[in-house]
C-alpha cells in the first residue's frame, strides 16, 4: 500500500471517529434550548364558585411557570359570557352551565370547551339558624327571608330546578348577581337562608350552616372550560386549561367540594 493510500485511509478513520464522539442534539422537552418558557399573562375568566379552587390552581401554575401571571376575573357566568361576546380580552373561559360557554361558542368566541366539574345546591343559614330551616320546604314558608342568585344566573337557575322538584313556591325577598353576594346576605344575617352551591358553603366555614338537600330533590350543573378563539396567549391559556383538567387539577377541586363529570 503507498503512502498516499495510507494517508487518505487515515483521514477517513479520523472523520468516522469524530461523527461517533458528536452529542447528539437537546431535545426541547429535556429543557434544552430549544424548549419555550411560558411567558407573559393569561387572563381567565371563571364562574364565581370557582374563586377559591382556581385561585390555588392560579398559584401552583405561576410556581410552574416563573415568567407567567395568571389575572383572574371572577363573576356571574352570564355576565362574563357577555363580556366575551362584546370583546372583553380573555384567553380562557370556566363557566358554572354548559349554556353559557354554548352562548360563546355560537358567538364564535371559543371552538370548544370541555366539562371539568360538577356541583350540587346546598341549603345555607346562619350558624344560629334562627328561622329553625331543616329543608326546602321551610323556604316556603311565611316569614322565611331567602336570598337566591338572579335567573339568568347558573345558581339562580339551578336553585329553581330544586324548588320545581320540591313542589314548592318560593318568594325570595332579594335576587343576587352572582353565589357569592347570595352567601354574604346570609353570613351577615340580612335573609334566613339561601341556595347556594356545596362548594361555597364549605368555603365559607364556620361562617354559614348548611343543610344537605336529599339526592332525589337536589340539581346539579357543569362546568366546562375552553380556550378563547381571541386569546392573546394562547400557549399559555392551553396550558392552563391542560393544568385544570389534570389530576393535579382535579384534586384541588375535589377538595373544594366539587364532583367529578
Amino acid at each position: 500500500m503507498n503512502r498516499r493510500t495510507l494517508a487518505a485511509l487515515a483521514a477517513l478513520l479520523s472523520t468516522v471517529a469524530g461523527c461517533g464522539s458528536s452529542e447528539p442534539p437537546r431535545h426541547p422537552a429535556a429543557g434544552g434550548p430549544a424548549a419555550t418558557a411560558l411567558t407573559g399573562t393569561v387572563t381567565v375568566f371563571a364562574a364565581a364558585s370557582l374563586t377559591e379552587s382556581f385561585t390555588t390552581l392560579a398559584k401552583s401554575f405561576e410556581t410552574a411557570h416563573p415568567g407567567l401571571r395568571v389575572k383572574l376575573n371572577f363573576g356571574a357566568s352570564s355576565a362574563l359570557a357577555l363580556q366575551i361576546t362584546q370583546g372583553a380580552p380573555a384567553d380562557v373561559f370556566a363557566s358554572a352551565a354548559v349554556k353559557n360557554m354554548t352562548q360563546v361558542i355560537t358567538a364564535k368566541a371559543a371552538t370548544g370547551s370541555t366539562v371539568f366539574a360538577r356541583n350540587v345546591m346546598e341549603v345555607a343559614v346562619p350558624p344560629a339558624n334562627p328561622a329553625g330551616v331543616t329543608g326546602v320546604a321551610d323556604l316556603a314558608r311565611s316569614g322565611v327571608k331567602v336570598a337566591l342568585c338572579q335567573s339568568q344566573v347558573p345558581c339562580g337557575a339551578t336553585a329553581r330546578q330544586v324548588f320545581d322538584k320540591a313542589g314548592v313556591t318560593v318568594k325570595p325577598v332579594t335576587l343576587e348577581q352572582d353565589v357569592k353576594s347570595v352567601l354574604i346576605k346570609v353570613e351577615t344575617g340580612e335573609v334566613d337562608a339561601a341556595v347556594v352551591y356545596v362548594t361555597d358553603v364549605r368555603a365559607a366555614g364556620a361562617k354559614v350552616r348548611g343543610i344537605e338537600i336529599p339526592a332525589a330533590l337536589n340539581a346539579s350543573t357543569d362546568y366546562p372550560i375552553g380556550v378563547l378563539s381571541a386569546a392573546g396567549n394562547p400557549a399559555a391559556a392551553r396550558a392552563f386549561t391542560d393544568f385544570v383538567l389534570s389530576a393535579s387539577g382535579r384534586q384541588v377541586l375535589s377538595a373544594a367540594g366539587f364532583a367529578s363529570p
